[in-house]
């Protein structure tokens, strides 16, 4: 706790006058550019994994990033999504899993979280992810099933997720663009799956148009108004 209660001074005290105006502009309202799903683990930090300031992502997190799918039940994951599309406006919507994660080895083995009854009911929602794994490598190691299906919930998830109606909504009108990814923490790496292709790959080749569009735009020359 003293670590943590130190870090609030230090916030204080020089991280908050260095950014003054940013979090004077924030104190008026949030325009998040993405919905940003990520585990609760604590490895994951999305601002640090993506290099946004406050302000830019809106974020959900739970066990698993798991996105049940729309019903009448009201959850925090339901109206936070609910928030972020039709009052927040976010263009964006990215699913992220990550390696070595303890919420897919309790999806693997079963009896490992029996006696945490609600983890256990959680982490149903990613059991049609397991199926589809044993499905496509039954013969294949604990080790890479668990890879296999740490991509196959991030796409269940994202499957979920298009049953929110205003998801539904977006996505019909092109006003929301889903992303799946995947983040190696032992490796920094961070997959995204690629439709055409039919697999996950390096952020940096999926979203190489849009960088070199951006870099050219960067680059353009002023333009005279005289």
């Amino acid at each position: 706790m003293p670590k943590i209660t130190q870090g609030i001074v230090r916030f204080k005290t020089e991280v908050y006058p260095a950014k003054k105006e940013l979090f004077d502009q924030l104190a008026k309202g949030q325009h998040p550019e993405a919905l940003f799903i990520t585990c609760s683990d604590s490895r994951i930090d999305p601002n640090l994994l993506v290099q946004t300031e406050p302000g830019e992502l809106f974020i959900i997190r739970n066990a698993g990033n798991i996105v049940p799918p729309h019903n009448n039940f009201t959850g925090g994951v339901t109206a936070s999504i609910e928030y972020a599309v039709a009052a927040l406006e976010v263009k964006h919507i990215i699913i992220c899993g990550h390696s070595s994660c303890g919420a897919m080895e309790g999806v693997m083995k079963p009896d490992s979280v029996k006696p945490l009854p609600h983890v256990s009911q959680w982490l149903s929602y990613a059991s049609a992810a397991h199926q589809i794994v044993l499905e496509k490598a039954p013969e294949a190691s604990y080790e890479e099933q668990l890879g296999m299906l740490i991509e196959e919930n991030v796409l269940l998830q994202l499957r979920h997720i298009q049953t929110h109606p205003q998801v539904a909504a977006k996505c019909a009108t092109n006003k929301v663009q889903l992303h799946a990814w995947v983040y190696d923490i032992g490796s920094g790496e961070v997959k995204a799956y690629d439709e055409e292709a039919k697999r996950f790959v390096p952020v940096e080749e999926k979203y190489q148009k849009e960088a070199q569009a951006l870099i050219q735009e960067n680059q353009m020359p002023c333009q005279s108004h005289s």
